[in-house]
């Protein structure tokens, strides 16, 4: 609307839709400090999906497992009307993804995880080199992996096959959250934590050269990377891995099923 006001000509505000977004608590670390709290109101411009709202409230897509409008459920194009009160889900778990086997793809940041991620059998490719945020969705796309990453603007991207964030800056948790959150089937100790690629048994003969005189003397069991060809045995760092395995199979393995009496 325009309007004139001291011999000039200016627009005016056009009425824009108010709404109140509820946001759950483990959602709320992506928000503005002042917007931290159970409800917040926001003014929208009208023509925006309520998906763009919450990703402008600063909360990845990735973390929404749904949303509601005044209690019925509604898509991420819904463009919200005034007054409407929307309710924003976080993805429930174990989460899951269909349409593909679950695996992963890390950023150039969490190394360590995809290390450990490898190490209990689950297939993580990672990029040791930083090749861009449009290549790292893309390649989410062509393989269909789920990317994990801390960095939020990459997890907006529209060509993502699936995303997830991670929360932790360390190691120790984020380990446990990937695991809890996807609920991946565990085979420890069946990928190479280097290139990805699947383990088999192996020789001391057919490890030749790639193995030191102590320890072909020490040690009789043996694996190696059918893709990058390294040799694995259990040498001396075997006691902090193991205890890393013992813990997510403690924690995250499914029980047992009862053998049959019969």
């Amino acid at each position: 609307m325009w309007s004139q006001a001291a011999g000039r000509w200016h627009a005016e505000p056009v009425n824009r839709p108010h709404i109140t977004v509820r946001v759950p608590v483990e959602l709320r670390v992506f928000l503005a400090a002042d917007r931290r709290r159970e409800s917040t109101d926001v003014v929208t411009d009208g023509a925006s999906s309520l998906g763009h709202v919450v990703e402008s409230l600063g909360v990845p897509l990735t973390e929404v497992g749904g949303l509601t409008v005044d209690g019925r459920e509604v898509a991420r194009g819904h463009v919200p009307a005034d007054g409407e009160d929307v309710t924003v889900r976080a993805v429930s778990e174990p989460q899951q993804v269909p349409g593909a086997p679950l695996r992963f793809l890390l950023d150039v940041h969490l190394g360590t995880l995809a290390r450990r991620l490898r190490l209990l059998g689950i297939d993580a490719a990672y990029e040791n080199e930083d090749i861009g945020d449009p290549a790292l969705a893309a390649l989410s796309a062509k393989e269909r992996r789920v990317l994990l990453s801390r960095d939020r603007g990459l997890l907006r991207r529209r060509e993502l096959w699936a995303g997830a964030y991670v929360y932790s800056d360390r190691p120790a948790r984020q380990l446990p959250d990937i695991l809890r959150r996807f609920a991946p089937e565990l085979h420890p100790w069946t990928r190479c934590v280097a290139c990805n690629g699947l383990l088999r048994p192996a020789d001391k003969e057919s490890l030749g050269d790639r193995l030191q005189d102590g320890t072909q003397k020490s040690y009789d069991a043996f694996a190696a990377c059918t893709r990058c060809g390294r040799a694995y045995w259990k040498g001396a760092h075997h006691a902090r891995l193991e205890s890393v395995v013992s813990d997510a199979i403690r924690t995250f393995a499914p029980p047992s099923k009862p053998h049959s009496s019969n």
